[in-house]
């Protein structure tokens, strides 16, 4: 395998503005992603979070994506709000946002959340239709609180409002995967070795997601009066085979 992961470990707010101004890297290793595991994949990233919440589907609506970076994805979003006639807000760093296109619909909001954004919190709280968080809430787990970040996008929705928390790595799912046949196959195929993954069970696994993490953000939204759930991607997503989404309703 050629390209270099290490440029990608580690990422935090900080690092992704670093990464947003260098204009040498390409769209998708400006969001912390070697090209190779998003170009030609992101119109089927979209089909799926369409196809989890069908609130994008409507009309007027208001939707907050947090974390959209800079790629085709929010680009396909800012297209759906346009013909929708959806608001649409955009919460990333200055340096991220600017590389994306102005256009009516869309507020854009230069702030980390949830710890940047208590004016927008207050202003949109109960009325959010759709919050959207892809491939966020790893960093988040890192250096802030998951469980936070969770409540303060429960707290902007509407009755009827959707979040969902997309595209996270799940350590769990990961070593059940790279043990079994398919995922030694996957694995040999991409490394291109012979050898098997490495996996160990019952290990501490500091700064991953597990699914005690991702059952626990579950649970806590249920018992906050949420319907949650977590859920697969689709088969044709390039990591369903060791991420999942995290699904939340307000009734």
């Amino acid at each position: 395998m050629s390209e270099d992961l290490s440029r990608f470990k580690k990422l935090d707010f900080e690092g992704f503005k670093r990464l947003a101004e260098d204009s040498s890297l390409t769209m998708y290793e400006q969001i912390g992603f070697p090209s190779s595991y998003r170009e030609g994949y992101e119109r089927a990233i979209f089909a799926d979070i369409v196809s989890k919440l069908p609130n994008l589907e409507s009309t007027s609506r208001t939707i907050v994506d947090i974390g959209p970076g800079c790629t085709e994805l929010p680009r396909f979003l800012i297209q759906l709000c346009e013909e929708k006639q959806h608001q649409l807000v955009l919460i990333d760093s200055a340096e991220m946002l600017r590389h994306l296109p102005d256009v009516p619909c869309v507020t854009k909001v230069a702030a980390r959340f949830p710890h940047e954004c208590s004016d927008i919190i207050r202003t949109y709280a109960g009325r959010v239709d759709v919050v959207l968080s892809y491939s966020v809430l790893h960093y988040v787990f890192v250096e802030a609180s998951v469980f936070d970040y969770l409540d303060q996008g429960m707290e902007l929705l509407a009755p009827g409002g959707e979040m969902l928390l997309g595209d996270v790595p799940n350590i769990s799912k990961r070593k059940r995967f790279f043990s079994s046949a398919a995922g030694i196959s996957f694995h040999q195929q991409f490394m291109r070795t012979t050898d098997a993954p490495s996996v160990r069970f019952n290990v501490l696994e500091g700064g991953e997601i597990d699914d005690s993490v991702l059952i626990g953000l579950m649970m806590r939204a249920r018992l906050a009066g949420f319907d949650a759930y977590v859920t697969s991607q689709g088969r044709d997503l390039p990591m369903a085979n060791r991420r999942e989404d995290l699904l939340v309703r307000r009734p």
